[in-house]
């Protein structure tokens, strides 16, 4: 029952504040709603539901991405604008009203396809800008009704399906592109799921174990093994539990204690509300970095310190380790750059890598939206 609420409990809350704002208003002769416009009531009731609905879902989302909040909250202040004029002016086919309604719509497009918007935005603006031209011209005639509206509306509505026929054709062109480029980063994530340097020092270390006849050398079979067949078998999913990466990293640190002799602090902190899912691979990289980068060129004690946390849905991964002065630029490699190639492809928009190097300090943090 709490697990049914909590899923719908946004469209409730958001179904709850319409309703009461649109109250609220007609009570008090703020707005005034025509009875016998049921179906345009019906639709103008529907689209705010979805907004704050989706308003209310999204907030995390949204505190984060301030700039994105911002031009809701413009499109928002734009449609009220013009409800507030075009209740007051009592003017039918009020100029100023469409100019904001359009501007409006052309506001919504921008947001949700930004990168459409942005290739063929000064065509769609100008087709716009010349027909309301043309609509503020002929408005005050006064055969407008008889002579010009049918025109007016017609010209409003003749970009929509050529832009439309633009955008499925520019969505078919990216789809295309993901299937080759998903193709390319699953070659990639394979050539890197193993790397040759470490298998062949594992076996070394595996190799001086058994000449000692060291009580250590059955659990590195076993660890290495586990490794290896996660990468070739799990690690050809779309997507793993959360358990299993958090396995395979332990696996691969362990297995770098034993060829670290030095003195060596490694901290791995976990927290998981629930067990979640997520795509393989992402933070095997990250840590590879911290031992290659930071333990290796190391002449004294060194250390890496992992947190890795989950809390409603929201992932959060942090690892920082020393790093030497010379090995500055070395961390920004292959490796991190596949890491973000695979983040746009899978996890577009509801990621966020930061990489930080503050007195000799190397840290890396990832949070990801999971689905």
């Amino acid at each position: 029952m709490m697990s049914f609420l909590k899923k719908y409990r946004a469209p409730g809350i958001s179904f709850i504040l319409v309703f009461g704002t649109i109250f609220f208003l007609q009570v008090f002769n703020l707005v005034l709603i025509d009875s016998s416009e049921m179906l345009e009531n019906i639709a103008i009731f529907v689209f705010w539901w979805l907004l704050l609905t989706f308003i209310i879902w999204k907030f995390p989302f949204l505190k984060r991405n301030r700039l994105f909040t911002l031009k809701i909250i413009g499109l928002i202040s734009i449609w009220i604008l013009a409800i507030v004029v075009d209740t007051y002016a009592n003017i039918p086919d009020n100029p100023l009203t469409i100019g904001l309604l359009t501007l409006f719509w052309l506001g919504v497009a921008f947001l949700v396809f930004p990168k459409f918007i942005k290739r063929y935005g000064v065509f769609l603006f100008a087709a716009y800008g010349l027909i309301m031209l043309y609509f503020v011209l002929v408005r005050w005639s006064p055969s407008y009704f008889q002579d010009y509206k049918s025109t007016v509306l017609y010209l409003l509505i003749s970009p929509i399906p050529i832009f439309l026929f633009l955008l499925v054709f520019e969505q078919w062109k990216w789809f295309r592109n993901l299937k080759s480029e998903k193709s390319k980063a699953e070659l990639q994530l394979l050539k890197n799921q193993i790397n040759p340097h470490f298998f062949f020092n594992t076996l070394n270390n595996l190799y001086g174990l058994t000449v000692e006849k060291s009580d250590k050398a059955p659990e590195t079979v076993l660890k290495l093994s586990e490794m290896m067949r996660y990468t070739i078998y799990e690690a050809k999913e779309d997507v793993v539990s959360l358990q299993q990466e958090i396995d395979y990293l332990n696996n691969y640190i362990d297995l770098q204690k034993i060829r670290f002799q030095k003195k060596l602090q490694i901290s791995f902190i976990r927290e998981m509300d629930a067990e979640y899912e997520i795509a393989p691979l992402l933070f095997i990289n990250l840590v590879e970095n911290a031992f290659k980068h930071g333990v290796e060129p190391s002449l004294g004690a060194s250390f890496i310190n992992i947190e890795l946390k989950v809390n409603k849905g929201m992932l959060f991964f942090k690892i920082e380790n020393q790093y030497e002065s010379e090995e500055e630029k070395s961390p920004n490699g292959i490796g991190l750059e596949n890491l973000k190639n695979r983040l746009e492809l899978i996890y577009p928009k509801n990621h966020v890598l930061q990489i930080k190097k503050i007195n000799e300090i190397y840290s890396v943090t990832l949070e990801i939206q999971l689905h």
